[in-house]
């Protein structure tokens, strides 16, 4: 069987209004199933609404001592990156061990995860971030970032309708006609193109800005307008038809086509990623002062750095008169559904690893290759060693 012999760690995550978990009881039985033992701390699943009766159900064990899971697992499975625990007065990244795997949303190349990944390396356990999951067919099922910014692109949109100070859509009342919000959305892969969905729906007129025109392409067929910011083709595609990192000269060029649109934006949404490093930064703090007060940005890439300026990680801010919302966790907000995805993708990308009870890793696969982020007590990842100049 897959999992002979193996334990799986699934402890509660400790993030602020983190509600999702790593497994649910669906996924705990078909890994018991496998012949694995699966220990979930106490309460790891209410959050989700996913209690304890039903993992113990599922062929799960609950252990009240999340110290207990990190000492006995082989594989810890999380959701979020290492933080530090106020129940035990210890950070995960130092309950980890030499030779355990860690799997999880690392964000390695994000600035603020660079002194997490160097206590990472320290202590020899070999971690895979699920945001280096390459989209090729066969890693579709394991894909949890395409899962999460499903999430993060909706509930962003509602997010940032909540903070409007007037209506998303046209609205006809006795003394005249209220204009529709104008929503601008910059960078439309999963995420953006769910925002662009979402806003349509609300009855805002939509902007969909990508430097990629297929994906601009998409956005249309949702019924947002289209702008093209100028960037050729063979500069704006890399490596599987993602966004490539642009030159200094190209991004001052985006940045001031886009003037005019954040200026003229009540609610912008960004989503412009670079699979494996840092997000690029496309609103200034000037452009975020031209906007009106009352406007709303939400920077859904906040968790790879931000495309916005003046954001602040893990913060709701007003700058400018301007709510820009650099919430971390957006799809822990929609705890039911983003558990439900995330979970089975991370069931896939464990059957895909494990053989006859344990992980094997082919570092010449692509899956491994993009995903792998610590071993050998090194930093291993590229886009986290490109951003730690290592």
């Amino acid at each position: 069987m897959k999992f002979q012999g193996m334990t799986i760690g699934v402890p509660m995550e400790i993030m602020h209004g983190e509600r999702r978990v790593s497994a649910t009881p669906d996924t705990v039985k078909k890994m018991v199933g496998e012949g694995a033992t699966v220990l979930v701390e106490e309460g790891a699943g209410d959050g989700a609404f996913f209690p304890d009766a039903a993992y113990v159900e599922a062929g799960g064990k609950i252990i009240e001592d999340v110290q207990e899971i990190f000492a006995k697992a082989d594989v810890i499975l999380k959701v979020k990156e290492p933080l530090f625990n106020k129940k035990v007065n210890k950070h995960e990244a130092e309950m980890v061990r030499d030779g355990q795997y860690l799997i999880t949303f690392l964000h390695p190349a994000a600035p603020v995860n660079h002194e997490m990944m160097k206590k990472l390396a320290a202590t020899g356990v070999i971690s895979i971030t699920l945001d280096g999951i390459p989209r090729i067919s066969r890693a579709q099922g394991m894909d949890a970032l395409t899962s999460m910014s499903t999430v993060a692109g909706y509930k962003g949109v509602l997010m940032a309708a909540n903070r409007l100070a007037k209506f998303m859509p046209m609205v006809g009342t006795a003394v005249g006609v209220i204009k529709p919000a104008n929503v601008l959305v910059i960078g439309t892969g999963v995420a953006g193109l769910q925002a662009v969905a979402t806003a349509k729906r609300l009855g805002a007129v939509v902007t969909a800005v990508d430097i990629r025109p297929d994906a601009r392409e998409q956005s249309t067929s949702l019924g947002a307008k289209c702008f093209d910011v100028g960037v050729p083709a063979d500069v704006a595609i890399g490596e599987g038809g993602y966004a490539q990192r642009l030159s200094d000269e190209w991004l001052s060029k985006e940045r001031e086509a886009l003037k005019p649109l954040v200026k003229d934006s009540d609610i912008i949404i960004l989503s412009a990623l670079i699979p494996g490093k840092l997000a690029p930064i496309l609103i200034t703090g000037d452009m975020v002062a031209s906007m009106a007060p009352g406007s709303s940005i939400v920077d859904i890439s906040i968790d790879q750095g931000g495309n916005c300026e003046l954001t602040e990680a893990g913060e709701v801010v007003v700058k400018h008169g301007v709510t820009i919302d650099g919430t971390k966790n957006i799809p822990g907000m929609m705890p039911t559904s983003s558990t439900w995805m995330f979970a089975n993708n991370v069931y896939q990308l464990l059957s895909f690893l494990a053989k006859d009870g344990k992980i094997v890793l082919d570092k010449s696969d692509p899956i491994i290759e993009s995903t792998l982020t610590t071993i050998d007590k090194q930093i291993v990842h590229r886009g986290a060693r490109e951003a730690m100049g290592l």
